[in-house]
């Protein structure tokens, strides 16, 4: 039996995983996968029920349910044929994704609602994007959230804790304006930008600060 390297050079061939929750804020989502299939990587695909939802309430789109007709949707929608793109169904629980032996570069769950928040928190695993949140943190792999929610009450904050005490990194979707951002595409892009930093994958140009400018 052949043994699957897992040294660094071959991480670069693992996937990434994205979880989309019901919180306002899907646009993030949008251009992380486009950037991120631009860039040619794998990835996995996840909406909640909730995020399909969100989609059909605030942009009065169906995004499609079916793992195929919604791989075609994306690819048609962000006008982009690079990269390996894999969606899953929010209930399928035998999806390859939901065991700990899929190696992947990490999931980053944009944007994070806190009700996945507090279901992740409490070791609570209703669909895949919760499973494979749960998978992550005991298998010690990278787990980025994007929490989108103001303002945060206690409980939220012990959940958010919680879950970096676990291993989580927290990275809420907050703006800067030191980059003179002249539009909101191009805040979308650095708020994206910046999560995917804690992968060390630059995904796009990015405007960092560089001091104070004498």
């Amino acid at each position: 039996m052949r043994v699957k390297d897992l040294s660094a050079s071959h991480q670069s061939d693992y996937p990434y995983v994205i979880g989309v929750s019901g919180a306002s804020a899907q646009p993030l989502a949008e251009r992380a996968l486009q950037l991120l299939l631009r860039q040619e990587r794998n990835v996995h695909l996840i909406m909640s029920r909730g995020a399909h939802e969100v989609w059909s309430a605030e942009q009065s789109i169906q995004v499609p349910v079916d793992p195929d007709l919604q791989e075609q949707f994306w690819r048609n929608r962000l006008d982009v044929k690079t990269g390996s793109l894999t969606c899953h169904r929010w209930g399928d629980q035998a999806a390859t994704i939901a065991s700990g032996s899929v190696i992947t570069r990490g999931m980053v769950i944009v944007p994070c609602s806190m009700g996945t928040v507090g279901r992740i928190a409490a070791g609570i695993a209703s669909d895949l994007l919760e499973r494979c949140a749960d998978v992550h943190l005991k298998e010690g792999r990278p787990l980025v959230l994007a929490p989108r929610e103001m303002p945060w009450s206690l409980i939220h904050l012990r959940n958010l804790t919680s879950l970096a005490e676990a291993g989580a990194r927290i990275a809420p979707p907050i703006p800067a304006w030191y980059t003179h951002p002249e539009s909101l595409n191009e805040m979308i892009d650095f708020l994206v930008v910046r999560l995917f930093d804690s992968f060390g994958e630059d995904l796009s140009p990015l405007k960092r600060w560089q001091g104070r400018q004498q």
